[in-house]
């Protein structure tokens, strides 16, 4: 595997596929890694990533489980303390609540009680996020709760070169990662190199580049973010937009250099405001001398602090939108 993307070539490729290409190259490298979850094996998981994997890689390695997000991620840690790098896939994000014990007391704290003598290289794969109907416990964006755990890193792809690149890097981690990917971006599309490569973690990627104000956002709000920058640019406002693609470890260098070349920033997540990790990043930049080279306030931009509703234009109007973004964004300029 490689590091750089220099001259390699690129196919189009949806999100979804580009982590399916992950998984069978992961498995073809390495007979340890396996995969396991609800659905993930015969059904091809509950949307559509894991496709025909079971039909080329065996169902010992794509192994379907009882419902019951305890015992899977308690396996994988076994599995994983015994020599293997499981793949566990949570089906809903939301249903790690019931596997909290094995994320947080026995994943993540295993290497440091046991003084590093042994690691627990477990991916943990959750789909969160709004946007599809499907209602308050199936549609939250939890990270903060994860990046709240040390011992665990925290990653957030948003594109499908990023959802390939980071998974395999993850797979070299020799402690768990959890890969947190929105339901929303399973189907877009965009450039993916060939072959097997990694996206390093802990390393953030400016995807535009202004020089009125910095807008770092995590997950689907990237996109949105570039769009609403597209917008911007119409009125006169060039935006940097920043992408820290892993929360933890959080790469505060790139993020720090964009903020003060603008003087301005604006923090957005799906997730309720109220403890959202975007507040680590305010707090981060407050801390640091970045602050002496802000213009403006520093501004969040948040879901409400409400559940996920079900109907379609509540759902949507509780997570920010690209319009959200723009006048956000607009607001910070012009008054400051």
């Amino acid at each position: 595997m490689t590091d750089t993307l220099t001259d390699v070539q690129t196919r189009t490729m949806t999100y979804s596929e580009a982590i399916r290409e992950a998984l069978l190259l992961a498995m073809e490298a390495d007979d340890r890694v396996f995969m396991m979850g609800e659905d993930v094996g015969t059904y091809g998981g509950a949307f559509g990533v894991t496709g025909d994997l079971v039909h080329k890689v065996g169902p010992q390695r794509m192994r379907d489980t009882t419902i019951s997000e305890l015992g899977i991620v308690g396996a994988g840690v076994g599995a994983a303390l015994a020599g293997m790098k499981p793949i566990v896939e949570i089906q809903f994000s939301d249903f790690t609540a019931q596997a909290m014990d094995q994320i947080v007391n026995q994943a993540a704290k295993i290497h440091f009680m046991l003084g590093g003598s042994v690691n627990v290289p477990l991916v943990i794969r959750a789909p969160g996020g709004s946007g599809t109907g499907a209602a308050a416990q199936h549609s939250q964006s939890l990270e903060a709760w994860f990046a709240h755990v040390p011992g665990l890193k925290v990653v957030m792809p948003s594109n499908a070169r990023d959802a390939k690149g980071l998974l395999l890097a993850a797979l070299e981690d020799p402690n768990p990662v959890m890969i947190l990917e929105h339901k929303l971006l399973y189907k877009t599309s965009g450039p993916v190199p060939e072959g097997a490569y990694r996206t390093p973690l802990g390393v953030a990627e400016v995807v535009r580049e202004g020089k009125d104000l910095t807008i770092v956002a995590t997950g689907v709000e990237v996109s949105r973010s570039l769009e609403a920058a597209g917008l911007l640019a119409e009125q006169g406002i060039e935006a940097t937009v920043v992408d820290p693609r892993t929360l933890t470890p959080l790469d505060t260098d790139t993020i720090f250099a964009a903020v003060k070349r603008t003087g301005r920033v604006l923090l957005v997540q799906e997730a309720v405001k109220t403890g959202g990790f975007i507040s680590e990043i305010s707090a981060l930049i407050a801390e640091s001398d970045t602050f002496g080279h802000l213009r403006a306030p520093i501004r969040r931009l948040a879901g409400l602090d409400v559940p996920i509703p079900y109907a379609p234009k509540l759902e949507k109007a509780a997570v920010p939108q690209v319009d959200d973004i723009v006048a956000a964004a607009t607001q910070l300029v012009q008054e400051w």
